[in-house]
This record gives structure tokens, C-alpha cells and sequence, in this order.
């Protein structure tokens, strides 16, 4: 199975730091946060990931591009241009990485079209490129083949600046982005699977979005279910957020790190 990760996006809240870098690629312990969620994944036999670029995709590009050597010591010989890499066991990510533009400013759900023809099997997952979380992902493929709907979203529990779910036991009945929490307080964390009918629902054009209009009719048709996960889950939406993993992992208490 494929993951597809959604890492097109500014990181506006992000201030100075979204200037030179794509959200996905800002660091947590070292690594960009868009490693640790396909670290996260290869720990559970997924290893083949489709990465759904647009702001700055350049530097995402070159970053896997040269994985070997930003991984590695080496030697150059600049006449010749041969490189001699030392300790190359350093490197265990046994990944297969398709890196696809998908527009500076297109919404979410004209990326994921984009990317249909790699979808080659009719179970996908479908992740942010900002969010780490210990959910399990095992657990949550088998809860999304048992019910025979479309989507599974991932409901985690938040701080009340992000969107909420309504459900109707775990089944989603609507799609709110960012009201006040009610008792339920969950939203969508990410970490979904979806069918490969999904594509059906979207289009390529910049203006097709995800959560607003696709996922909203198709919760009202009864195809979103939820996988409550109540643990850990976390994202980077501002500097606070990323200074708060950095601390996890600084001191030993990531969560998500089961590597």
C-alpha cells in the first residue's frame, strides 16, 4: 500500500521561518517533520509514499534527491566530480518516493486527483505533512475494512482552534472547519484510508478542495467513518507547535518515535 502525503502548503502561521522553507520540511530534532510521518508509516510495512507538492516543492525535491548525501560523510574529487561515500549502513529507509507538483496554490483536493494514476490498488492511506501521532495504523486499516464506506478519518482531540466532526456513533454526519468545539471535540487528525473511488469525487482544478465540499457531501451520503484515536496526535500549525516537539523529542518523549 501507498501513503499519500499532503505537503503543498505555505505554513503562513509559521512567520520567518515558511520563508525559506515548505512546511513539511521543518525540523523536528534534525529531520523534517514529513521524515518523522514517513518513519512513522515504514514502521509499519508501508514504504512506498507519494508526496503531493506545491509551495516551494523545489526544496522538498532536492532534499530526497540528494537523501544520500545529506545522510552520509563523504569524499568529493571536484575534477572529477566522483563522490566516495563513508558509512553508508547509516542509511535504513527502504522507501520509494514519487514526488509530485501539484501546483503552488491549488486546494487539497485538486492535488490528491493529481496524483490517481499512482494510486495502483484500491485501498490507499492519506496523511498531512504536518501532523505526528501515535495512532495505530494497523488497527485503523482493519477498522476501514469493516464498514464498507468510502473515507476513515482519524478524530483526534484538540485544542478548539481546529475543525470538529459531528458524529452519529462513528460515522460522520458533518464536516465543520474551526467552530467551537461541542462535547464530541474531535477533528480530523489525518492518517486516513480511502477508497480508490474517492478520485471520482475530485477534480484537478486549482479550486477543488478536500475537506470543503467533497468530504462535506460525502459525510452527508454516509461514506465518512471515524477511527477515534484519544492518545497522542500533534501538529505544526505555529512556531509554539514546533518549539512544543522539539521538546518531546529533546527530551526523550516523542511519542510518535517507535523506531
Amino acid at each position: 500500500m501507498k501513503t499519500f502525503i499532503l505537503a503543498g502548503g505555505l505554513g503562513s502561521r509559521l512567520g520567518s521561518i515558511s520563508e525559506s522553507l515548505p512546511k513539511p520540511m521543518i525540523e523536528i530534532g534534525g529531520r523534517p517533520i514529513l521524515w518523522h510521518i514517513m518513519k512513522y508509516y515504514s514502521c509499519f510495512g508501508i514504504n512506498e509514499f507519494v508526496l503531493l507538492l506545491g509551495y516551494k516543492s523545489r526544496v522538498i525535491k532536492e532534499y530526497f534527491a540528494n537523501y544520500r548525501i545529506i545522510s552520509n560523510d563523504f569524499e568529493i574529487d571536484l575534477g572529477t566530480g566522483k563522490i566516495s561515500f563513508y558509512n553508508l549502513n547509516s542509511i535504513t529507509e527502504d522507501w520509494k518516493v514519487t514526488l509530485l507538483d501539484t501546483g503552488f496554490d491549488n486546494l487539497k483536493g485538486s492535488r490528491i486527483k493529481q496524483a490517481e494514476q499512482y494510486a495502483d490498488a484500491d485501498v490507499l492511506f492519506l496523511t498531512y505533512g504536518d501532523g505526528v501521532s501515535n495512532v495505530d495504523i494497523h488497527k485503523l486499516l482493519e477498522f476501514h475494512k469493516t464498514h464498507g464506506k468510502m473515507i476513515t478519518i482519524t478524530g483526534v482531540r484538540p485544542p478548539s482552534r481546529f475543525g470538529e466532526l459531528s458524529l452519529d456513533k462513528n460515522r460522520v454526519v458533518t464536516f465543520e472547519e474551526k467552530p467551537q468545539l461541542s462535547s464530541a471535540g474531535y477533528i480530523n487528525g489525518g492518517f486516513m484510508v480511502f477508497n480508490k473511488d474517492l478520485f471520482s469525487h475530485l477534480s484537478p482544478g486549482k479550486d477543488c478542495d478536500f475537506e470543503f465540499g467533497p468530504l462535506e457531501k460525502l459525510a452527508k451520503e454516509g461514506e465518512v467513518m471515524m477511527f477515534s484515536h484519544d492518545d497522542f496526535w500533534e501538529c505544526v500549525d505555529t512556531e509554539r507547535d514546533l518549539i512544543y516537539l522539539n521538546k518531546l523529542w529533546n527530551q526523550g518523549n516523542a511519542k510518535w518515535k517507535i523506531w
